[in-house]
């Protein structure tokens, strides 16, 4: 009882929003508030504690999820601030996937953006429980409740308002809090420490009461004891509204409101006490489930200390030249010095260090329970997105998916240290961020690194001078595209060769047929039973595959295909693994010859924010790049143009943008999917 009791007091929390919308600064007072930083670090000055590598500091953005643990009250909070912009997706992703809950951050101003909506459907695709903090009321044009209506339009989320702005913009002094109907008002002279907790003022009461009777109304349709004390009109209890309140957030139904200013010290306290109240422990969320990798039975590992071992390794890092990898444990405890399995790997592993994580500082502790996310150090071959669980009870996790990269750039080293360096340096790179993949052009020599935007593989290329004193010359952006086929095609190919004094014979014939995009590759056997031995057929599939990597445009890999084993020829002794393997590549890159095969460009979702006199200007500019617009929409003095446009047309469009709108505009631009120009 002991156990849960301690995992009831722990919250792991990421926060979430689009960049700029003041996910950092919000982590910041955070950590100052609970007494985990002694000064608040600010963004602007290069100082956030959360935002601790170079490139972050000089350029004002989150580029890498960093974890932290502060105490607030009687709970343990475990915090992941994610990055804002796009091209670093994956670090909001693979955080949602081993958090409890999470806090969106919402910019008064901008309301709900793009990204914003991105990171939103990342945790919804996780069942993650959220709450959400609407920043900046301070900032001209701050408007609270055209947050909420964009919240229901865009996120489809059912907002529950616990707190309204006392004052907006210039005249924004506080917050008033429907559940306890009391003011709390902050003084500007304090850093945000000393509030006072007041009677409401009578400029405020009415819509106070008024949002009070909407907050009881939304939770007494998922509480019957609310709904009953509601319509019998009894007054309701403070803790009973909280606990329904709670409730309906961890099932995921409503959404609790807050609201502040992080830069002006506001509202951070009751947002604290809104983590602790509102977003689950480890052990009220279900169970996560597993499989036993040589049953197939499903197990669920149970947030208990005593249960056997289940862990994640949810992010790995190459700081400092040593590998830490951050490992959610969901059940069970990990000790020093103790051997872990990695049942995806078949191999054994040993911990030579665990670590609980302040940003980049770290302090070293003995073992960690269930609930805990830790850094580990000592882990030779796994990787993120695996599972380490104890030996007696193997257990593999869902594993993570990844998103594929759409830019490419090719580097060369500047002189022959660097090219020694180089290999080393990428494979770093690479075993850090599996977004980032790395090949070597046949034709030039040249290595291809490629990415999932232009600040992604400039980030990538400014860490290799500054962590790892290796210079390269980059080669222009290039687009990563994908192939696919115009038609049906069919064709056949026989591999018969003496090798090492083994004859290898293998005969296949391979039907392509196109299929709609977004389906991706698949391969089916229509062969008749007995017609060759099953155990060559993993090794066909395996040839079909390797030869749909590369498509015979731009070497691109092949997509939206479906490969069919329609014939097979097997001779008694002769027929090899091997040979399979090679006629089946054959086979299909003759198809490939046959098919007409013609390019895919990846297709932007963009946004645009222009001042209503530039909109004529720079929807023609989309028209000219092949964009198609899909909607135009009103917001506050701007126009919002929503798009989809080739990616190779948008290379350096912030120069056209500030160029056309007098450097008033702004756009977002996230990977949708491949299509045919």
């Amino acid at each position: 009882m002991k156990t849960k009791n301690i995992i009831n007091k722990i919250r792991n929390i990421g926060i979430i929003a689009h960049i700029d919308a003041g996910k950092t600064t919000v982590t910041e007072r955070i950590l100052f508030y609970t007494g985990r930083s002694h000064k608040i670090g600010e963004v602007h000055d290069g100082e956030a504690v959360m935002d601790w590598m170079l490139d972050e500091q000089e350029r004002g953005i989150t580029i890498t999820s960093a974890v932290t643990t502060c105490m607030w009250k009687d709970c343990a909070i475990q915090i992941i601030d994610t990055p804002g912009h796009v091209d670093f997706t994956i670090e909001v992703e693979r955080s949602l996937r081993v958090l409890d809950g999470a806090v969106g951050v919402f910019c008064a101003v901008g309301g709900v953006e793009p990204q914003s909506e991105t990171v939103w459907r990342q945790a919804d695709k996780y069942f993650v429980p959220k709450i959400a903090f609407i920043n900046k009321l301070d900032r001209i044009g701050a408007n609270f409740f055209g947050t909420i209506a964009m919240m229901k339009k865009k996120l489809n989320a059912e907002p529950l308002i616990i707190q309204i702005p006392l004052g907006l913009e210039n005249k924004f002094t506080g917050v008033i809090d429907l559940i306890n109907m009391k003011q709390i008002v902050y003084s500007d002279e304090a850093m945000g420490e000393t509030f006072s907790t007041e009677e409401i003022i009578s400029d405020y009461i009415d819509q106070a009461n008024e949002y009070r009777e909407k907050l009881i109304e939304s939770v007494a349709e998922y509480d019957d004891e609310i709904m009953e004390a509601y319509l019998s009109e009894i007054s309701i209890d403070k803790d009973m509204l909280v606990s329904a309140i709670r409730k309906a957030t961890i099932d995921l139904k409503l959404v609790p409101v807050l609201c502040g200013s992080a830069l002006k010290n506001k509202g951070i306290q009751p947002l604290l006490d809104a983590i602790n109240l509102f977003l689950p422990s480890p052990v009220d969320i279900p169970p996560i489930k597993g499989v036993n990798p040589e049953t197939k039975d499903i197990i669920e590992c149970r947030a208990d200390d005593k249960e056997p071992l289940a862990a994640l390794i949810f992010k790995v890092s190459m700081a400092e030249g040593r590998k830490l990898s951050y490992l959610r444990i969901y059940s069970g405890t990990i000790k020093v010095k103790e051997d872990l399995y990695n049942p995806a790997r078949k191999t054994k592993e040993k911990i030579t260090r665990i670590l609980r994580m302040h940003a980049n500082k770290k302090e070293r502790i003995e073992r960690a329970g269930a609930g805990s996310i830790v850094g580990i150090v000592g882990l030779k071959e796994s990787s993120t997105g695996e599972t380490l669980c104890s030996i007696e009870r193997p257990v593999l996790l869902e594993k993570m998916e990844f998103y594929e990269p759409v830019i490419s750039v090719a580097v060369e080293p500047k002189t022959h240290a660097d090219q020694e360096k180089l290999t080393n340096v990428i494979e770093k790179f690479t075993t850090e961020d599996p977004t980032l993949r790395c090949k070597t052009d046949e034709d030039t020599g040249q290595t291809i690194l490629s990415g999932m935007g232009e600040l992604h593989l400039e980030i990538i290329i400014s860490r290799m001078k500054r962590e790892f004193k290796t210079f390269v010359n980059v080669g222009k952006p290039q687009v990563v595209y994908r192939e696919s086929i115009e038609r049906e095609a069919e064709a056949s190919a026989v591999f018969d060769k003496e090798i090492a004094g083994q004859r290898h014979f293998g005969e296949v014939t391979i039907k392509l047929t196109p299929l709609s995009r977004g389906a991706g590759v698949k391969f089916v056997s229509k062969l008749p039973e007995g017609k060759i031995p099953e155990i060559f057929l993993p090794a066909i599939k395996k040839g079909v595959l390797e030869a749909l990597e590369n498509g015979a445009l731009t070497g691109s890999p092949m997509v939206d295909i479906k490969a069919t084993l329609i014939d097979a020829v097997y001779k008694e002794s002769i027929g090899t693994e091997l040979a399979y393997t090679v006629s089946a590549s054959m086979a299909v890159r003759k198809a490939i010859q046959n098919g007409e095969s013609f390019l895919l460009d990846p297709i932007m979702s963009v946004e645009i924010f222009v001042p209503e006199s530039f909109t004529g200007d720079v929807i023609g500019d989309i028209n000219s790049r092949s964009g198609q617009i899909e909607s135009i929409e009103h917001q506050t003095g701007s126009q919002v143009i929503k798009a989809s446009v080739p990616l190779a047309k948008m290379f350096g469009y912030s120069t056209s943008l500030r160029s056309a709108t007098q450097g008033r505009g702004t756009f977002t631009m996230q990977f949708s999917h491949f299509d045919k120009r």
